[in-house]
Parts: structure tokens; C-alpha cells; sequence
């Protein structure tokens, strides 16, 4: 079985020590919204627009050197023909492009200089540094009238690069100390959060930098799994969610709460969670406070888990996450389709966003894995409504795979469909659309498939299927052409 991106870059080293131990790995997923400037409008002109990696793409040559293309948006939403992709060879871009680096594995969109425009945070955490091998590196591509490229773009120096590998693994930005300018949250493969704020400069130095011990695993292949920001409290803050690896026997995953703050995000008040590598933050019940939706996708042989997987939604208040008060949803919930069977990994991405405009936050869930029609693997999509009562798994209950009428493509085995989800309005209309990465999709290449909202639901007039080849990636070496994404 092929595997994800997700997993292909990062395995827990201790998977020997413990059965069950969580073997999902990093990345970025379901970013959340641009923090500060225009949302996610690298090049303001009020549409929001959207970073699409293909972090083992070939380049040039080089096998898994990674590359990402920017997808503009317009009053017609995204397509091919405003796109650009950027690789390390790329003009003005830093670096080189070289095998295993995995430029894109990790993004993060935020106005980092206040100059009104979206910026984008990209990672290739297994970039080898001055003889320091997977060291990992971050640059700054900055955001213009003329939208994102490599000139003028800036390298954020690894604070501590003795003592970790992996600098990038996992990106997040948000205002987590609300002085107006987006700072970014950057893992490695230690247990330390970096964390720089006060801004960064055209020529990467950041305004400062601090860094948050946390009790997670740290050694060779663990680290931090993944980063999510967003205001769970209603005081103007973007909080943090930590997914990582306990450093506990017998070594599962644990997930971390980081309040943002007036001096930035406290170490000192992070809060324990439910497992799940894949969180979103969003207000799915309408009551001014962010909430946490966080995907378990792994089956019963973990503490807390379900067979065919599950999403948490854990509600958010005044004082942080109420762990007193957790919705489960499963493919038994409600009138959703399908039935919880081992191996869907429902929950394997999620994502939130308004789809009909009222105000509450909507759902979408990718099972990466479900078997639909006799095709193993290829994966589906479920949406749901948020409501004042909590996600509605009753009421328009939307489904996707690539054999629903008008979805482009057909299911077929191992195109792990909903392998990456992300909801966010790419036509000016207020109102979220949906794109979904195939990232298996034709043994290995990737897939990107928008679907636009109508003002009420999703739709699939309208809907697109970009191929790696439309926006200029080489489908040499299963590219994975939409398995992360951020906007």
C-alpha cells in the first residue's frame, strides 16, 4: 500500500517499544486561516488564494526535492491558468534543489512584515545545512501586488541547530501575543516549540524568539507531528494546538493546548488533550468561541480510538478547551454514509469553515482510505453542519468521492481521496468552498478537486480537477501534488 505523505516523512523511531504506538507523521494540514493582512491574499487583490505542495516532487532531477504551486483566486475561484509553482531552483528562491528535501512538507500563510499582504512560511525540513544533515530550513516567500515568488525572499535562522534535526517539521503562524503582527510557531524533531514573534524582518530576523519545552518524545524521528493556531477563547489571541508523541511508556500520541498570551504563547499553561495528529480550530456551534476538531484516524488499538476512526470536537470557552465537553463523531454517527470498518481513517485531515454563510463554522472530514464502490483506498469526504446545538450529523449531510455525480475524476484503488482537505472562499462570495487533495491519485501523482459552494451547500457545478501536469509539476517519483495545503 503506498502511503501518505503524512507518513512517509516521519515514522516514530519507537515503534518497537510499544504495540499501538501511533505511526502517522508531520505535516501541515488544514492550515488555519491567514493570521493578520488580507486572509491568505498573497497578492491583494481581495480573493483569498491557496499554497498547494507537492513535497516529493521531482525537480530537475532530483527525487523528493519538493515544490509548491500558488493558486490564485478570482470571482471564478481557482484554476491552472493563474498558477505558478516554485521550487528551490526557482529564481530568487534560497537554496538548491536537492533529493529528500521535501521543500513544501510544512506551510504556513501570515502577513509576517505588516505590509498588508499574505506571506508564506515554507519548510523542507530534511534540507541538509552546513554539513549538519536534515537540519531542515525555513524561508519567507513574501506576498506583492504581483503575488508570491522567490524575490526578495528570506531564510529564518534555525535558533538552535546543534540540538535537533528537522527545523520546519511542522509550521503555524498566528498573533499569539495580539500585538497585530503575525508570528510563527515552528517544530522540530525535539521536544522544544521555537516560537518567533514582534514580526519578521524582509531579511528574516524575527522581532524575537523563545522557546517552550514540552513533555513530548524528542528523539530521531519524533519531535513535533504537527502545529494548528486559532482563537479558541473570545480575547483576541490565537491559541496552539501541539500534536506529538508522549514521553511517557508506552509512547502514544498526546496532543498540547498553548494559550496565546499578552507576552505570547505559555508553555507553563499547556494543557493536556485527547490524541489526534489533525486539528482544526473554528467555531462549529456559533457561541464566539473556537473550537477544537481534531481527527483520530487511527483504529481501536489505541487508548481512545475507534475502529474506522473518529473526530473530536472538543468545545472551546472563555478559560481554553472543555475536555468535559467532547462531541464524537463516527461514520455511525447520524445519517452519515458508509460504517466505521478498519483501515477508513476517518479523520485522517479535517478542516472548518462557513459554507452557507450564518455565522457557524462547517466540517469537512476526509477518510483517506474508505473502500467506495469495490475501489480499496480511494477515499471519500464527508460535510457537516455546524449548529448551535453542536455539528449536525443529521441535517445535510454532504458525501463526496470521486464516483459522486459531477466530482471529476472516478475512484479508483489506493487515490486516497480526502487524503488533504481544505475549506476557505476562493471567489470573494463570504462563503467557503471546498478543495480536496487526491494525493495518491494516478499511483502517486496528486490531485487537487475544488468544489464551490452555491451559498447554501456545496456543489459540484463549477468543480475543477488539477493535475500535477496543468500547473507544471513533474509526475516523475509519485509527487503527491496536493497533500498539503495552506491559505
Amino acid at each position: 500500500m503506498p502511503k501518505h505523505l503524512r507518513t512517509t516523512l516521519v515514522t516514530a523511531a519507537a515503534t518497537t517499544l510499544a504495540a499501538g504506538l501511533l505511526t502517522a507523521a508531520t505535516g501541515t494540514a488544514s492550515a488555519a486561516p491567514a493570521a493578520n493582512g488580507r486572509q491568505g491574499d498573497f497578492n491583494g487583490d481581495g480573493y483569498r488564494d491557496l499554497a498547494v505542495a507537492a513535497p516529493a516532487a521531482t525537480v530537475d532531477g532530483k527525487q523528493r526535492a519538493g515544490a509548491l504551486t500558488v493558486l490564485y483566486g478570482s470571482a471564478h475561484g481557482i484554476d491552472a491558468s493563474r498558477a505558478v509553482t516554485l521550487s528551490q531552483n526557482s529564481p530568487g528562491v534560497l537554496g538548491a534543489a536537492e533529493a529528500g528535501d521535501l521543500f513544501g512538507a510544512s506551510l504556513a500563510a501570515g502577513d509576517f512584515n505588516s505590509d498588508g499582504f499574505a506571506d508564506l512560511a515554507v519548510s523542507a525540513p530534511y534540507e541538509d545545512v552546513a554539513g549538519d544533515a536534515d537540519g531542515g530550513t525555513v524561508q519567507i516567500l513574501w506576498g506583492a501586488a504581483g503575488g508570491l515568488s522567490g524575490t526578495g525572499s528570506a531564510t529564518l535562522a534555525d535558533p538552535a541547530p546543534s540540538q535537533h534535526d528537522r527545523f520546519g517539521a511542522a509550521l503555524a503562524a498566528g498573533d499569539f501575543d495580539r500585538d497585530g503582527t503575525a508570528d510563527l510557531a515552528v517544530g522540530t524533531s525535539s521536544p522544544k516549540l521555537h516560537v518567533f514573534k514582534g514580526g519578521i524582518s524582509r531579511s528574516g530576523a524575527p522581532g524575537a524568539h523563545t522557546a517552550i519545552a514540552l513533555p513530548i518524545l524528542g528523539e530521531a524521528t519524533n519531535g513535533i507531528l504537527n502545529l494548528t493556531a486559532g482563537e479558541v477563547t473570545d480575547q483576541g489571541y490565537s491559541d496552539l494546538v501541539v500534536s506529538a508523541y508522549d514521553n511517557r511508556s508506552p509512547y502514544f500520541n498526546v496532543n498540547y493546548y498553548l494559550p496565546g498570551t499578552a507576552a505570547g504563547l505559555s508553555g507553563a499553561r499547556a494543557q493536556r488533550l485527547p490524541a489526534g495528529i489533525i486539528t482544526a480550530i473554528g467555531d462549529v456551534t456559533g457561541d464566539g468561541f473556537g473550537d477544537l476538531v481534531t481527527g483520530v484516524h487511527f483504529d481501536d488499538k489505541v487508548p481512545g480510538s475507534t475502529k474506522g476512526g473518529k473526530v473530536n470536537v472538543i468545545h472551546g470557552s472563555a478559560s481554553g478547551p472543555r475536555v468535559d465537553r467532547i462531541e464524537t463523531i463516527t461514520q455511525e454517527s447520524g445519517a452519515i454514509p458508509g460504517s466505521s470498518e478498519t483501515g477508513d481513517k476517518f479523520g485522517y485531515e479535517v478542516s472548518v469553515g462557513d459554507i452557507n454563510g450564518d455565522g457557524v463554522q462547517d466540517l469537512a472530514i476526509g477518510a483517506a482510505t474508505e473502500t467506495v464502490d469495490g475501489a480499496s483506498r480511494t477515499g471519500a469526504v464527508t460535510v457537516l453542519r455546524g449548529s448551535r446545538a453542536g455539528v449536525d450529523t443529521v441535517h445535510n449531510v454532504q458525501y463526496f468521492h470521486q464516483n459522486s455525480p459531477g466530482v471529476p475524476g472516478a475512484n479508483e484503488k489506493d487515490d486516497l481521496f480526502g487524503g488533504e482537505v481544505f475549506l476557505s472562499d476562493l471567489n470573494g462570495d463570504k462563503k467557503a468552498d471546498l478543495t480536496v487533495g487526491a494525493t495518491y491519485e494516478n499511483g502517486g501523482d496528486g490531485a487537487v478537486i475544488t468544489l464551490p459552494s452555491d451559498g447554501t451547500r456545496l456543489t459540484t457545478a463549477g468543480s475543477r480537477f488539477l493535475a500535477p501536469s496543468a500547473v507544471g509539476l513533474s509526475t516523475a517519483g509519485a509527487p503527491q501534488f496536493g497533500s498539503i495545503m495552506a491559505g
